[in-house]
This record gives structure tokens, C-alpha cells and sequence, in this order.
């Protein structure tokens, strides 16, 4: 998952500002990228390059890799704004990527190093894999050396040598396997889950059609990331990673697994496999074998679908775009503040902030692990991954399984519930709630349109069979309500609790859900009934729920917004037109600054802010420099509450009052479309998550005699229960969000990549 809790007890980095770009005058640095493509390279390269002019630095972009040092000439370019504009909704790199045999040997290196200092480069950020990375470090180590070497040769004067004593790097991870230890995510693996939890959508579709099973063969030749996580969003059956290479006999256990969700009343079996997974012998294990496998042994059609390169490419995901632009900012920041004592050090994410990793280290730990599976050391291999990986996985074993159960255990009747706006992902929380809990024996209980249901004693039992192929499903299958439940309504709430026999409660929600549960909490004097562990699980387009920097629903929201955002932009591409964007949000600009920032707006207005008619006359005034300059396009992003007066159409009509007929303007209200669809693959992965540690308090509670009432949410990368009294201490109540948003600190970085006018 993206906030990868890799090890809860560690201390994280509390220093979450983005950092303010050193001066860069007089500073030349080189941009490239290598080694295989992954979605989300531009939005990288289009950072570096703009963060970097902004404070005077000179630019060039090396392409193909390393490969352009060594041939020098076109292959080392000089860089302006306009060179990396309209690439951030580009698939793979647009300068270029290569797998360089040249630059692992020192004549390689050497002309490498003669090209960048014939253009005074003394500063690399380089966006590849461990191998690239690995090659920048040896370049760094060497660098005085072959300095000294060309000198000697007569190839490079003492006085440029001398002005050049070191190199500074800053590497950034471009993989979509995401298997560099150290850091949550790299960039490319979002996009590439995208693309195969969309096709085992598609198949799963036909593979029911026809009761018929399918082998999915992914990418991942040493790291089971991809294999994994998409086996869990995508609601499969079975998975193979190479971190824990299956026990003999597992084909028979593989059989067992379908056979029983067949049994359940599944009509396909989905059986993900990652590239490089093998037995414990080593052997490889092959997409064909399992199914031939499947073939004999169940007695039932199978297909095999080898994914392969359709996972690099097309337009990056909504995270692939905002985040390379904040590692693309901070790589900025960490060549300029490099001195030649310097370690080379990565750039990454930990916990939704930009994290600074020591290179030799990360890579050194990435390349332990295929060692560690190699010496059948999968215990440690699987804890080098991460614990969100090694819980991900637990997880996925119990989901898969629809008859675990303990005679010892005292089982209990769960009600599980929608409550607030509908998001995406709601749908998937649900499926994991009740699968997880049969699994454990309890009775699931659905209650039917939120608390309004619930007073009215809307609840029924809920079957496994019942939430199956929900995984994927929009909108709520139980329905829901945002009425908070008046004064009136808690004795009907508690009668139907009493008369249901529910023995806990779990609401999947927005605001609403939290208001109703808190107002459950202090009336619990009056009503008994509601002395049952109560948990929220955060459930909201907007991302304003306290307790977690991220909500279920807002990544799927973000794309949406991201996707017509990019066929906005496209439609006003033969003429010269501004474009302003109204988002969802209420009083939280989330959902506008990230969709600003992966789409490319030039200005994003939030409440968090305000507008002030200051700020107006300002824009209105760069609006005209800037088309007067030769700008065909601009986007500005508003948040829906951004301003009580200053609205979208206001806006709108103000432009075009002072355009001159140089531009025209028009506007796009986007709506509840930002509601709907398909949960991406980072929701289904936040629910499944939430659902599972939200079920986990459940059961803590109810064996311990408890009747805490909770929220979950994320916070600094790792689950958080907070106790429902203190939700009124971490909220804003006026405006319904959290006192601190841990995302206002890209504002920064909003000001740098938007505009060389205004930067």
C-alpha cells in the first residue's frame, strides 16, 4: 500500500514542510532517466526542470539515459519552462530511456564525464531502478578521479577541474515493481496496479459469464508488490509472490481454495501470479503450468492472460502525477543543498511525506532480498518488504477463505452500516467487513440506509455470498443517508439495537456517520443499547475526517477529477482559452490541490486560503502577461466553498471582462460524477486495510469486555484508532475538517512548477 508502515515502532521524520529551493544561480544540473519506463517519469522530469529555473539554476536534460552522456552533442540539451509543458499527462519519458553497457565500463564514465563538464554539470537527478541508481553512485565515487584522468589525457583543462571537484546527486525511484526498501511507493506503481486491477475487472466479468477460471501473470521479477495488492483489490482467489515461494503440495492447496469459493457460489477463479515466482526449489512457477493445473485438477476451463508491458504504459494515475512533482521539488532541494561531503542520498515517500534515504543503503537492502529468498530465508525477506505487506497478505489469506472458523471462539452479530455522502470504495469496505467477520464466525448484520434505516429497523443478516464481485463496486449496496439521527430518533436507534441483538457496530462514513456515532457516545447514560464497540471507518470524497490524513473514496474522486481535467485541457487546445475547474470538497481543498497538481493547473483556489480581491487583481494581471507572452492554455482548479461570493462563474466572467479578447474563458463544474465510478486500487487497498484493523478493535473490544467507541484512519503511515470523546479536540467545527492537513504544505510546490511568470 502507499502509506507503508513498514515498522510502526520506528520514529518518523516530523519535519513535514516542504522545504523552500535554495538559491540557484550559477548552477548547472542534469536531469535523466534510465532503465525501464515507468508512468509518472514526466511529471518527475517536469518538476526538476521548473523547480530548478525558478531559483536560477540551468537545466539539461540528458536523454536516453546514460547512454546521452557518454554520446555527448544532442544527447545533453538545454532545457527551458516550455520544454516540459503539457507531458504530465505523457506515459513513459520524453527524454528518453536506456540500459547503457557502456557506462559499466570506465572508458564509458569518462566520456560521460567530459561531456557534463564541457557544459559545467556538476549535479545530477537521475529517475531509475537500483541499477541506475547504482551506476549514479559509482559515477559520484569516482568522480575526482576521472577528473583527474582527463585532465591528465589533455581532454579537460585544470581550471575547469578544479571548479568541479565533486559531483552532487539526488536519485528518485522509477520502478513499478515498487521493491526499493525504504520507501512506500516508487514512482509507476500506482499506474501500473491501475491497469491490472482494470483488466482482472474486465476478465472477471467474462470469466463469470462463462464459470471459468483465469491465470494473471504481472510484473515482479524479485518483488511480489504488484502480484499482491492487485490479487486484493481485484478480489482473486489465489496469489504467487516471490517473497514466499509456495510449500510442496501447493498445487493441491491452490485447488482446495477454488473448490471452496466455487462451492460458496463463486462462478470464476481469478489466480494471480507474479513473473519471477517460484517453487521452493527455485524452480519457476509458470502462468501455463498453473493453469494446466487447474485444467486437470478442477476439471473446468482456464485461460491464461500475461499482462506484460501493458502494465508501464498509458497516462499516469492522479498519485503519479502529484507525487513525482513533490519527489521531482525535493530532489531540487537536495542537489542544491549537496556539499562534497555529502552521501548520495534518494528521494522517496514515507507516510505521505517526501523522505531522504541514503542511497548505498536502500539499494544495498533492495538487492538483499532477492538473496534472502534465493537462502529460502522468507520469513525476513517478507519482513523486508514491509508490515503493510506481510498484513496485506494475512489479510488476503483470511478474505480468500470462506470457512475459517474456531468452535472456541464466542461468536457475536455484527452490524456493519453506510452513513454520509457515498464514495467510492464504500462498497469494498463491506465486502472485507463481512467476509472477514464470517470468516471468524460471527453473524454479519446489514442495516440499510444509515442511521434512518437503522431507527427504522431496516437490518438484515448478511451472507457471503452477498458481497461477492463487490470488490470493484461502486456507490453503497446497503444504501446511505447523511441525516445525523435528531434527539427523537436515539430511542428507536436503541430499541432496533436491542431487538436485533447487536453486539457491535461498524459504520463505513463521512462526517455524518461521525457526528452520529458521537452523539451515540454521549448518550450512552441514557441508552444502554449503545455501550457496544462502536468503530467509524473513514469513508469520504472530501478527505476531511479526523484522525486520518486519507479517506476512502478521495483517490478514486481524484482521478476522476484528473481524467476530465485532461479532456478539458484538450478541447481548448486549438484556441486560446482559460479554464476554470470547480472540485467537491466543502470546506477541504484536497481534492483541488492534488487534481491541481497532477493536471497541470497554473492556480488552485481552496478555503483553507480564502480569495481576497487582492489576489484577483494580481492573477487577472499575470493572466494577460502571461497569454500576451504567447500562453495558449490555463487552468485554474476551485475548490467548491473556496469563497461564499467569488464563485466559479464569477470568476469565470471577471477574466474574460479583462482579457481584451485575447483569450476566451469557460467553465466546467464537475459534480457528483466525482462520486461515482469504480474504486481505484489505492481505495480498495485503504478499505480492505481499514476494514480489516476496524474488525481487528472489534473483536479486541468484545473479548476483553469493552465497549469503546472508535474511529480508524492513517496517520503517519501506520492504522490509528482514536477514541470517539477526542473527535471534537483534532477538528475545525465550523468548516468539518481536521485542524491540521498535512497536504497544505504542496502549496509551496504549486507556486514553483505552475508558472515561470509567477515563480
Amino acid at each position: 500500500m502507499r502509506n507503508d508502515d513498514r515498522d510502526e515502532q520506528r520514529i518518523f521524520d516530523r519535519t513535514s514542510r516542504t522545504p523552500v529551493l535554495p538559491d540557484g544561480r550559477g548552477v548547472r544540473i542534469g536531469i535523466l532517466t534510465s532503465g525501464g519506463d515507468a508512468q509518472g517519469m514526466n511529471a518527475a522530469v517536469r518538476a526538476v526542470v521548473r523547480s530548478a529555473l525558478s531559483v536560477g539554476a540551468e537545466v539539461y536534460a540528458i536523454y536516453e539515459g546514460y547512454q546521452g552522456m557518454i554520446d555527448g552533442g544532442d544527447g545533453i540539451r538545454k532545457f527551458g519552462w516550455d520544454d516540459v509543458g503539457s507531458i504530465l499527462n505523457r506515459g513513459g519519458t520524453v527524454i528518453g530511456t536506456f540500459r547503457s553497457k557502456e557506462m559499466r565500463e570506465r572508458e564509458g564514465r569518462l566520456k560521460a564525464v567530459r561531456h557534463l563538464l564541457h557544459r559545467g554539470i556538476d549535479r545530477l537527478v537521475v529517475i531509475g531502478g537500483d541499477g541506475s541508481l547504482t551506476g549514479l553512485n559509482l559515477l559520484r565515487n569516482e568522480w575526482s578521479g576521472l577528473v583527474a584522468e582527463l585532465v591528465e589525457r589533455g581532454d579537460l583543462a585544470e581550471e575547469v577541474a578544479q571548479e568541479h571537484p565533486s559531483l552532487m546527486i539526488a536519485g528518485l525511484v522509477g520502478s513499478i515493481d515498487n521493491d526499493l526498501v525504504g520507501s512506500d511507493m516508487t514512482i509507476g506503481t500506482d499506474t501500473a496496479l491501475h491497469r491490472i486491477v482494470d483488466a482482472i475487472d474486465d476478465l472477471a466479468s467474462t470469466a463469470a459469464s462463462h464459470q471459468r477460471s483465469f491465470v494473471v501473470e504481472v510484473m515482479g521479477r524479485h518483488c511480489g508488490y504488484l502480484a499482491l495488492m492487485s490479487a486484493v483489490a481485484g478480489g482473486a482467489d489465489y496469489v504467487l509472490v516471490p517473497e514466499q515461494p509456495p510449500a510442496p503440495g501447493w498445487e493441491e492447496e491452490m485447488c482446495a481454495e477454488l473448490r471452496k469459493g466455487r462451492q460458496s457460489g463463486r462462478r470464476d477463479s481469478i489466480v494471480i501470479i507474479a513473473e519471477g515466482a517460484t517453487d521452493r526449489e527455485g524452480r519457476p512457477i509458470k502462468a501455463e503450468y498453473v493453469r494446466q493445473v487447474l485444467a486437470d485438477r478442477l476439471d473446468e476451463d482456464a485461460r491464461v492472460t500475461i499482462l506484460g508491458h501493458v502494465q508501464r504504459g498509458g497516462k499516469p494515475s492522479a498519485y503519479d502525477r502529484w507525487a513525482s512533482t513533490w519527489l521531482g521539488y525535493n530532489a531540487v532541494h537536495e542537489v542544491l543543498t549537496a556539499t562534497p561531503e555529502s552521501e548520495g542520498m534518494v528521494v522517496g515517500t514515507r507516510s505521505n511525506r517526501s523522505e531522504r534515504l541514503s542511497l548505498v543503503k536502500a539499494v544495498a537492502d533492495t538487492q538483499e532480498v532477492p538473496k534472502l529468498i534465493e537462502a529460502g530465508r522468507y520469513r525476513d525477506a517478507m519482513r523486508m518488504r514491509g508490515h503493510s505487506f506481510t498484513e496485506m497478505d494475512a489479510i488476503f489469506s483470511e478474505l480468500a477463505d470462506p470457512v475459517r472458523t474456531s468452535p472456541e471462539k464466542d461468536y457475536r452479530r455484527i452490524g456493519v452500516m453506510h452513513a454520509g455522502g457515498p464514495a467510492p470504495g464504500m462498497n469494498t469496505a463491506m465486502r472485507a467487513l463481512v467476509r472477514l467477520g464470517i470468516s471468524r464466525g460471527h453473524t454479519m448484520i446489514g442495516i440499510h440506509n444509515g442511521f434512518v434505516g437503522l431507527a427504522a429497523g431496516d437490518l438484515a443478516e448478511i451472507t457471503w455470498s452477498q458481497v461477492e464481485g463487490l470488490t470493484g463496486e461502486g456507490g453503497a449496496m446497503l444504501g446511505t443517508r447523511r441525516e445525523v439521527p435528531a434527539t427523537q430518533d436515539l430511542y428507536a436507534i436503541s430499541r432496533a439495537l436491542e431487538k436485533n441483538e447487536i453486539d457491535a457496530l461498524v459504520v463505513i462514513g463521512g462526517y455524518s456517520a461521525y457526528d452520529g456515532v458521537h452523539k451515540m457516545t454521549t448518550e450512552r447514560d441514557r441508552y444502554p443499547a449503545f455501550r457496544i464497540p462502536t468503530v467509524c471507518v473513514p469513508a469520504s470524497i472530501d478527505n476531511n475526517l479526523p484522525g486520518s490524513e486519507l479517506s476512502i473514496g478521495a483517490d478514486t474522486a481524484l482521478n476522476v477529477i484528473v481524467d476530465a481535467m485532461d479532456k478539458i485541457k484538450e478541447s481548448g487546445i486549438a484556441s486560446k482559452r482559460c479554464f476554470v475547474v470547480e472540485t467537491m470538497g466543502k470546506n477541504c481543498g484536497y481534492l483541488a490541490m492534488m487534481s491541481g497538481i497532477a493536471a497541470g493547473a497554473e492556480r488552485i483556489y481552496l478555503n483553507e486560503d480564502g480569495i481576497s480581491l487582492d489576489d484577483l487583481v494580481t492573477d487577472v494581471h499575470w493572466l494577460r502577461e502571461s497569454f500576451a507572452k504567447g500562453r495558449r492554455l490555463f487552468l485554474a482548479v476551485r475548490n467548491e466553498n473556496a469563497s461564499k461570493n467569488y464563485t466559479t462563474e464569477f470568476l469565470a466572467q471577471m477574466m474574460e471582462e479583462e482579457s481584451h479578447g485575447m483569450y476566451d474563458v469557460r467553465t466546467a463544474v464537475l459534480g457528483h460524477m466525482q462520486q461515482g465510478g469504480s474504486p481505484s486500487p489505492f481505495d480498495r487497498l485503504l478499505a480492505t486495510r481499514l476494514s480489516y484493523r476496524a474488525l481487528n478493535l472489534v473483536d479486541d473490544e468484545l473479548a476483553a469486555d469493552q465497549d469503546g467507541a472508535w474511529f480508524m484512519g492513517i496517520r503517519d503511515g501506520s492504522t490509528y484508532a482514536g477514541a470517539m470523546e477526542t473527535m471534537n479536540s483534532l477538528v475545525d467545527p465550523q468548516h468539518r475538517r481536521p485542524r491540521q492537513q498535512w497536504w497544505l504544505d504542496l502549496r509551496t510546490v504549486v507556486r514553483t512548477v505552475s508558472d515561470e511568470l509567477r515563480s
